[in-house]
């Protein structure tokens, strides 16, 4: 056989082959007919999401689908924390999908997960008796955690914590379930808490429902704001912020 015919032999190979791949390739790839939602949801609905999906899917056909860049667009979706895609044959595609889980509300406009990261609400209505926390940008998790930690201290009072707010500039203040507000403010915020948790033992604890709000920003008192009342009573003290 000459170079040539040896040539022309793979060149006719070359040719079948991608026209029968081609073929293959126009067989398997079939319009989509069912996107099956799947995961342990609590709070989303396969509905809800299935509409968020849908736009993403629209033009496609099961084996154009990007599924990698399919999980990345799920993961933009709101309540949407991890997400696996796969395909079904002959014409299915098939999401697990895991949920986030809200823990608190954040700056009135979002959720906080366990990690205290964010993520929007959405059209999805939340649990009621999230705590309300607030802070700047980033300082999710680090609010969460002092959350943890002063409703574990309060709990021990016999109280809990509806709110907690971190000030631009370092101050704390919040507020417990009987509406009572509590300036922390940026520093020596153990020893603020301490003076204040005896003080609560000692007498504060049994006037809770006329207390508008207790400052504890000074160097070694506790002031305290009664309903009626414009100007709070204390010790005295320096106010340190």
């Amino acid at each position: 056989m000459s170079q040539r015919s040896g040539w022309l032999g793979v060149l006719l190979l070359v040719a079948l082959f991608g026209a029968g791949g081609r073929a293959l390739w126009i067989w398997l790839d079939r319009p989509l007919e069912r996107v099956s939602i799947g995961g342990d949801l609590e709070h989303v609905s396969a509905d809800y999401l299935r509409d968020k999906l849908s736009p993403l899917l629209r033009g496609h056909t099961w084996l154009s689908v990007d599924v990698a860049e399919l999980r990345d667009q799920a993961l933009t979706i709101d309540w949407v924390a991890e997400a696996r895609v796969s395909r079904e044959w002959p014409n299915a595609l098939t999401l697990e999908l895991v949920e986030q889980v809200p823990v608190a509300r954040w700056n009135d406009d979002s959720l906080l997960n366990p990690k205290g990261e964010p993520f929007a609400i959405g059209s999805v209505s939340p649990p009621d008796d999230l705590p309300d926390l607030a802070g700047p940008r980033g300082s999710g998790p680090e609010v969460l955690a002092y959350h943890e930690r002063l409703a574990t201290r309060f709990a021990e009072l016999g109280h809990g914590l509806t709110q907690l707010r971190l000030e631009p500039r370092g101050a704390w203040h919040f507020q417990l379930d009987e509406g009572v507000w509590v300036m922390l403010g940026r520093g020596d915020r153990e020893g603020r808490l301490a003076r204040l948790s005896a003080a609560w033992r000692r007498q504060l604890g049994q006037q809770v429902s006329h207390i508008r709000y207790i400052d504890l920003r000074y160097s070694n008192g506790v002031a305290v704001a009664w309903h009626g009342e414009t100007d709070p009573l204390g010790e005295d003290g320096q106010d340190e912020g």
